[in-house]
């Protein structure tokens, strides 16, 4: 079976197609390489271009023999997509349903969409479960619950079999090619900050958690790739047609407590100038979100197996391995070894 992997160049998504591929699965990449990096998947066929454009889609499909589609291609800035809902609302809806076009004219018959935790907003209660109402908070929450349902409007007017796979908070890396370089999550928003002699940054932090800043559920991006194999692998086989489930490791972890692993993994625990700077809290950041993962270990089998220490420590080892430098502290103190 053939597998075309949107996104397949992203962080996350390069991180899935190593999995599929060690699992014995063919795969062929959809990406325009605006924030992916073609080295992360080399050896895999990769045809360069957005889900918009769907002759382009539906002939990679149809050249390639793609049985089933994994559509990670998205943006995800929850800050962008409150300054540009338009843009997200293209690059999210557009393009899925271009590509969901694309899928039914070709008869592929399993489809894996990329959600995200964004989907439930700011939800009461220690754990969240995938029953509760939907109320997103910003317009990236919303593309991806528009995104879920239109999957299973899809699905069930054509038989498309589905699962829509709800991403908490993802770190780590498998390899330090297949590292995290952006800047839009936090680990490797402090990393970068610590390699330039800078403290890391708190958006927020009088939030109604214990100690003021957001608590989130962090997963390993290996688990979330693995979750992916199991989903399309289940698909594949017929054992579900229609699974909508968070992947997350069910506990939470605040910002700053995440912030204070961080600078113990980097060696810089002890030192003054890495405190933490709290600045204004981010516009549509809910206070507290982890995941249930019941329902994915029912079905699939599936449950996180990395601690929080060990995204940290990989996520680490994989910024070292690659931007060599870093500018030294202003001060011409030391910086992260």
């Amino acid at each position: 079976m053939t597998w075309l992997v949107t996104g397949g160049a992203g962080y996350i998504g390069a991180h899935v197609v190593d999995a599929m591929r060690t699992a014995g699965e063919s795969v062929v990449v959809l990406d325009d390489l605006t924030t992916g990096e073609a080295e992360r998947i080399d050896g895999v066929p990769l045809v360069v271009g957005s889900t918009l454009d769907r002759s382009l889609v539906e002939q990679t499909i149809r050249g390639h023999d793609v049985d089933g589609i994994v559509h990670l291609a998205a943006k995800k800035q929850v800050a962008e997509s409150v300054e540009r809902p338009l843009f997200y609302y293209e690059q999210n809806v557009e393009g899925l349903r271009r590509l969901l076009e694309a899928a039914t004219a070709t008869g592929v018959a399993s489809f894996v969409f990329s959600s995200s935790a964004a989907v439930y907003g700011a939800p009461d209660g220690d754990q969240v479960s995938e029953d509760i109402d939907c109320r997103p908070v910003n317009p990236y929450g919303e593309t991806k619950l528009v995104g879920e349902r239109l999957v299973s409007a899809v699905a069930t007017a054509s038989g498309l079999r589905y699962a829509s796979l709800r991403y908490f908070n993802v770190a780590g890396s498998a390899a330090p090619v297949l590292a995290d370089r952006g800047n839009s999550n936090l680990v490797p928003m402090v990393f970068e900050r610590l390699s330039a002699g800078l403290p890391p940054l708190i958006f927020g932090a009088d939030y109604p958690t214990p100690d003021g800043t957001c608590i989130r559920d962090f997963v390993h991006v290996s688990d979330i790739a693995s979750a992916h194999v199991a989903a399309a692998h289940a698909l594949a086989e017929g054992r579900i047609s229609a699974l909508t489930a968070n992947i997350g490791n069910g506990s939470g972890v605040s910002v700053r407590e995440m912030v204070e692993t961080i600078r113990e993994v980097t060696g810089t625990a002890q030192d003054a100038w890495a405190e933490p700077l709290v600045v204004a809290g981010r516009p549509g950041d809910p206070p507290r979100v982890v995941a249930s993962a019941a329902r994915i270990r029912a079905e699939l089998g599936w449950q996180a197996r990395w601690t929080v220490q060990d995204m940290v420590a990989s996520a680490w080892e994989g910024w070292r391995g690659g931007p060599p430098s870093r500018p030294p502290r202003a001060d011409g103190g030391s910086k992260p070894r």
